[in-house]
């Protein structure tokens, strides 16, 4: 391949990944604009999720007719199966249930917990090594944390910070679980492919559990609220996924990490121009150290790869 056209490829990919990461920041946004309308948690996550399925549903069927057939064991459809409720369902519904409770901004730099998280289960569960410079992302991580925590406590924008931050952090914890399962499905399977399977059983506990909490009571809300969940199922579902397993293929997983943590940047812009929440320089702050040691975990995560490669 010439160097120009290798160049080209990798900003594309650059280029997608930041734009996805874009659009993931705007999740917190409008579940927080779709909370002012009177609509629980998994009611807006049953719209988000009924809104993008015929979406996967059309690619997936698309998919398995231009490649070979997919030739997967009943457990691996099981594991599959299993980590899209986790990964979709589970993780996302603990991330709506803790918007309740915190602003935006505060839930996308608890959310990032989740890259330390997979660091931490692939040591525990692996026994890959954990280095000084990952243990000194960590320490950056978790201190920037803490320091937007503590900035955020005393707020009187947020129903109970507390309770929020449980949620969030699972969610995070969850997510983690779900990435670090999904390595070598995905190998096997394609990362579209995964995704548009993983989604469609994510969508069969959701509605259940709506079904089961409000007797899937989705009507009667006002307009807004349901141009909010297309938005949520097109925007900040459909298109970034697509787009950061594109990125992914032309930059890496490491490369798509380091630019994908520009996330809450963009979420505190947003929060501070669409929703007015107040921003603390503990918040800023914590937010910058959040990102140094989300950075450091990802350029070793691509050296590495780099270096296995060779």
């Amino acid at each position: 391949m010439p160097l120009s056209s290798s160049r080209t490829r990798y900003w594309l990919g650059a280029f997608l990944v930041f734009l996805a990461a874009f659009c993931f920041a705007s999740k917190g946004i409008l579940i927080k604009l779709a909370y002012q309308y009177p609509i629980d948690s998994i009611s807006l996550l049953t719209l988000r999720m009924l809104f993008a399925l015929p979406f996967y549903i059309a690619l997936a069927i698309r998919l398995s007719r231009q490649g070979p057939p997919m030739r997967l064991t009943i457990r691996q459809w099981a594991t599959l199966f299993f980590l899209g409720i986790t990964g979709y369902y589970a993780a996302s519904f603990f991330n709506f249930l803790g918007l309740v409770y915190i602003t935006a901004s505060l839930e996308r730099i608890l959310l990032f917990t989740y890259p330390t998280f997979v660091l931490l289960l692939n040591a525990v569960g692996f026994g890959r090594q954990v280095t000084r410079l990952q243990l000194l992302a960590l320490a950056l991580t978790y201190a920037g944390i803490l320091l937007a925590f503590v900035g955020n406590i005393d707020t009187t924008v947020q129903k109970d910070v507390m309770l929020g931050a449980f949620w969030v952090i699972l969610s995070g914890l969850v997510y983690a679980v779900y990435l670090v399962g999904s390595d070598r499905v995905i190998a096997r399977v394609g990362s579209q492919r995964f995704t548009c399977y993983a989604m469609m059983a994510a969508t069969v506990p959701t509605v259940l559990h709506c079904a089961f909490e409000n007797g899937l009571q989705l009507s009667g809300y006002p307009a807004s609220v349901y141009i909010l969940g297309l938005s949520m199922g097109i925007f900040v579902t459909v298109i970034p996924t697509l787009m950061i397993a594109e990125g992914i293929k032309r930059i890496g997983s490491g490369n798509a990490s380091i630019i994908g943590s520009v996330g809450p940047v963009f979420t505190l812009v947003l929060s501070t121009t669409i929703l007015n929440e107040l921003i603390s320089w503990q918040q800023i702050a914590g937010t910058f150290l959040v990102l140094a040691g989300v950075f450091l975990i990802g350029w070793r995560g691509s050296s590495q790869m780099k270096l296995e490669s060779e």
